[in-house]
């Protein structure tokens, strides 16, 4: 079958690599408007793998576990942006696949990414990349105090360590393996943002609406979107980028760009993410497209029409934190006191076992006007033992 042309009716079979909850709300979408899915990963308990039609319980790279997803499906995704970009890639001489290999491998790499946001003329933190010895010793003062980052493997805090003198550095750039990293020099942040877009093989952008993101400990805790949370000029200026990061790789599918505002009011990227992002939950409740409702219409070729907010929303990211509130014996939080709030949403991921910083679930509150909904989110928050915000 061509990569290329043609549209993915309900009856096929979509496919998606990775198991974990992004893969379990696409299934779910997927199955709701009439499509059998798959589900390739080891895991037997996997989020995704228990909703879905097909579960093969392989690794990655697995040649006979591809081999069956590729008998299976009309098209495949991803969930997980750290699935071999090889894996993508040969599942693509097949079989429709989205995103590319080619797009999800710059996505896996912080300097390819930082290269590519420079080649698409979108304003990056001064950094430099580490590699070598001769390469340490060479980083310039100027950008230090700074974030060490390694260039592959890190998300949601992992992989990043802060350092304020060239020693500091060192010994972080050593602690990390000697692996290649990337340094980014601290800037004064008002706060974080980001932009989902989702590209179609036509090459029809559409977009939900800029997110404003608070962070706690390097994961996502709060995400509010309404009628200007940001600045009119701010929010286009994301936007634009977004889609010049998204049109440079020939992107097809939805992909998250996260943003730094600066104290000045200025932008900077910080990285991208090839898949739906959990800045964009609030979608399922909010909009009248959701992000795995677009993920779908890019890999099936269905069109894809822009996004509408139709409520003031603000999602809180539920950690496994939550069911540890009165000791170290995991206790159910109380939905149902929650659940008695105007306009709240709960989504659960399925997890059979609650960790600290482990994403459980999410909640959505909508509301006639952002002044409502804060006051409910805020509500909820104190029932959970979330901090206010």
């Amino acid at each position: 079958m061509s990569a290329g042309q043609g549209v993915i009716l309900p009856g096929a079979t979509l496919g998606v690599l990775g198991g974990g909850q992004l893969g379990r709300m696409f299934v779910q979408e997927a199955q709701a408007m009439g499509y059998f899915t798959a589900v390739l990963d080891a895991d037997a308990t996997s989020p995704a793998g228990l909703v879905s039609h097909h579960h093969i319980r392989t690794g990655y790279e697995d040649a006979q576990g591809l081999a069956e997803m590729a008998r299976l499906c009309a098209a495949v995704t991803t969930e997980f942006e750290n699935v071999p970009a090889a894996s993508l890639d040969l599942l693509a001489q097949t079989l429709r696949v989205s995103p590319a290999g080619s797009a999800v491998a710059i996505a896996q790499d912080r300097a390819a990414e930082k290269a590519h946001f420079v080649r698409c003329g979108v304003p990056v933190a001064p950094h430099a990349v580490i590699e070598s010895p001769e390469q340490l010793a060479g980083v310039s003062a100027d950008l230090l105090p700074g974030i060490l980052k390694t260039a592959r493997m890190g998300y949601d805090g992992k992989g990043q360590v802060r350092v304020a003198t060239p020693a500091e550095l060192a010994t972080a750039w050593q602690d990390l393996g000697r692996v290649p990293c990337v340094l980014e020099k601290m800037l004064p942040l008002a706060h974080e943002c980001s932009v989902i877009v989702a590209r179609g093989q036509d090459g029809c952008i559409v977009h939900l609406p800029v997110q404003r993101n608070l962070h706690r400990g390097g994961i996502l805790a709060v995400t509010e979107v309404y009628d200007e949370n940001l600045p009119p000029a701010q929010a286009s200026q994301a936007l634009e980028a977004a889609k010049s990061v998204a049109n440079g790789l020939r992107y097809v599918g939805v992909l998250c760009v996260e943003f730094f505002v600066l104290q000045d009011g200025s932008l900077v990227v910080n990285e991208i993410a090839p898949r739906p992002h959990n800045s964009g939950h609030y979608s399922q409740d909010a909009c009248d497209v959701s992000q795995f409702e677009l993920q779908l219409r890019c890999m099936t070729g269905l069109p894809l029409v822009q996004p509408r907010l139709h409520s003031p929303t603000i999602m809180l990211n539920l950690l496994g934190d939550l069911w540890f509130a009165h000791g170290e014996q995991p206790v159910v939080p109380d939905w149902a006191q929650v659940l008695q709030l105007p306009g709240c949403h709960l989504r659960l991921y399925g997890k059979a076992q609650p960790k600290r910083g482990r994403k459980m679930g999410h909640l959505n509150i909508t509301g006639a006007t952002p002044e409502a909904v804060r006051a409910t989110a805020l509500k909820a928050a104190a029932i959970l033992g979330i901090a206010p915000f």
